[in-house]
């Protein structure tokens, strides 16, 4: 067989090029989070990057082989797709570079047509199917007692993962040992690398938790959350910028992030793209964040309006006069 490219959801996983077997498996036994095996096919007009398990982004051809995980996409400004809408071809998409495989159902006019492949087996060992799950090491499951900067937005592209680098950058500037984390969303590394990169002792999301994204039932994610926490918690981190990816209102189970850690926020902001959608937000939950960024506080009328509809502050974080002030905010959060 060709050496295949690893995508990142394989990181978790010790599988490598060298070490990789597949077989066909009759459609009853595929499952949400199975490492499979799909043949590039055109690559003409449809998106072609895949990110490695380092977080590095490569350019496949056609004929090329990706091993990913089958799961569910659910984007308001992109694509959205599972992999229970594969048909007897065997066609599916890379719903993301980051390898979360499954078969597009509806598609922004705005993006390029995700990438096509085929179907060519499961990952197998022993006669069984290797997974996400079953990737996992046994931890013991501990309690979570962490001081939380939680990031949520009304959507996706609404500006949290530049927040959570600024957050970052600041608390760990501020001497405190920072871990970051992507409790909900569908897989991409790059984000957390991100958040390595501004200074995050170590990083973490739901892929470390078996998950190909947070899409699932709601019961799969009350297991996968603890897991996800325990991981944190062993590091012993100062706090933990946390962010929900998509929002709160998707299926990605954000809600319920929410609601497992919400005796440990000490901060929350909100990111928006404009500044009524904050206040949808605010109907929505009913409870008010501690301050407002993202698109809807680019400038300062803006902020100016966020404060008319919603009486919230608003910061624009891309400026870096507003850090000072957004700091002094965090020292108070977190009573330092």
């Amino acid at each position: 067989m060709i050496r295949p490219f690893l995508a990142s959801v394989t990181r978790i996983s010790d599988l490598s090029p060298t070490n990789i077997t597949s077989s066909k498996l009759a459609r009853e036994h595929w499952d949400t989070g199975d490492y499979v095996v799909g043949k590039v096919l055109d690559t003409r007009g449809h998106l072609s990057a895949i990110e490695l398990r380092g977080g590095r982004m490569i350019e496949v051809m056609e004929g090329d082989l990706v091993v990913g995980a089958f799961g569910t996409r659910v984007a308001t400004l992109e694509a959205v797709g599972d992999w229970r809408s594969i048909d007897d071809s065997g066609e599916f998409n890379a719903l993301t570079a980051a390898g979360l495989f499954g078969k597009t159902t509806s598609l922004s006019p705005f993006l390029s047509s995700p990438m096509h492949l085929q179907y060519q087996g499961h990952v197998m060992r022993n006669e069984a199917k290797v997974t996400m799950h079953g990737s996992l090491p046994e931890i013991e499951i501990t309690d979570f007692d962490i001081p939380v900067i939680l990031i949520v937005g009304t959507s996706m592209s609404s500006g949290k993962t530049m927040s959570g680098r600024v957050i970052v950058h600041l608390l760990s500037q501020m001497g405190l040992n920072v871990v970051g984390a992507k409790l909900t969303g569908a897989a991409r590394y790059r984000d957390m690398l991100s958040f390595k990169d501004a200074g995050a002792s170590a990083i973490y999301d739901f892929v470390d938790a078996g998950l190909p994204s947070s899409a699932v039932d709601e019961a799969t994610y009350r297991e996968a959350l603890p897991y996800l926490l325990s991981l944190i918690a062993r590091d012993k981190p100062d706090v933990v910028v946390a962010e929900a990816g998509a929002s709160p209102l998707e299926p990605y189970n954000g809600a319920i992030a929410k609601e497992m850690i919400r005796d440990h926020v000490k901060f929350k902001l909100l990111c928006a793209q404009d500044p009524y959608a904050v206040v949808g937000v605010q109907t929505a939950f009913q409870r008010n964040p501690d301050l407002v960024a993202g698109g809807a506080a680019n400038t300062d009328a803006a902020i100016a309006l966020v404060k008319k509809l919603s009486g919230l502050p608003a910061l624009n974080l891309m400026d870096p006069r507003s850090h000072e002030q957004l700091g002094t905010k965090l020292r108070n959060a977190l009573d330092l």
